[in-house]
């Protein structure tokens, strides 16, 4: 069969192309593709560990270690105020830590990530939440809890053990059922240095 001339290697090219984009679109969904339960333990190698350090300075200027919550539950929250689903999630964040405020059996933990202070000083005065917020230089924390992308948070068990990983927006209600379901288990476990 005779060569159709260059009409013939741009239909060709075209198709390896598009076909190279299918794929990467597929790899990009399944990449990016949250688990519906924020307790599977497939999403993140930490959970059942204990949690990394999480030692820095706040928005308020002093500091937050997460060893000094031992023996209730924390959610470090991973965000940033220009992180869209994380501006969506914050309310369920405010109503997760209101819920637990008087009984002082759970906190929240934010970290923020690329923001400025003043930014995260107007999102919290506009949006609410009264809790740590670690700033400065938060990469390596983000790296020690491997955090793929935001918002992205951890609920650590009063033991400092990751009890689960919640990618995308938390919702309060999902994480009071993991602190029921897991509770008993993940206070009678072993905690780290870490934590």
């Amino acid at each position: 069969m005779p060569d159709e001339g260059p009409r013939s290697n741009v239909r060709r090219t075209a198709l390896v192309v598009a076909g190279v984009m299918v794929l990467l679109f597929g790899v990009l969904v399944v990449a990016t593709k949250d688990s519906d339960d924020p307790k599977d333990p497939a999403s993140s190698p930490l959970v059942g560990k204990p949690a990394p350090p999480l030692a820095t300075t706040t928005l308020s200027g002093g500091s937050v270690d997460l060893r000094d919550y031992r023996g209730q539950w924390v959610l470090v929250n991973f965000f940033a105020t220009w992180c869209v689903p994380c501006q969506q999630e914050h309310p369920e964040l405010v109503r997760f830590a209101e819920q637990h405020a008087a009984s002082g059996d759970a906190s929240v933990i934010s970290v923020a990530f690329q923001d400025q202070p003043e930014d995260l000083k107007a999102f919290f005065e506009k949006n609410g939440g009264d809790w740590p917020v670690a700033v400065g230089d938060t990469a390596p924390i983000a790296l020690d809890f491997g955090v793929v992308k935001l918002p992205e948070s951890y609920l650590v068990a009063p033991n400092g053990v990751i009890a689960a990983k919640v990618a995308g927006g938390v919702r309060a209600d999902d994480l009071d059922r993991v602190i029921s379901e897991v509770g008993g288990s993940a206070q009678e476990g072993r905690g780290g240095d870490g934590s």
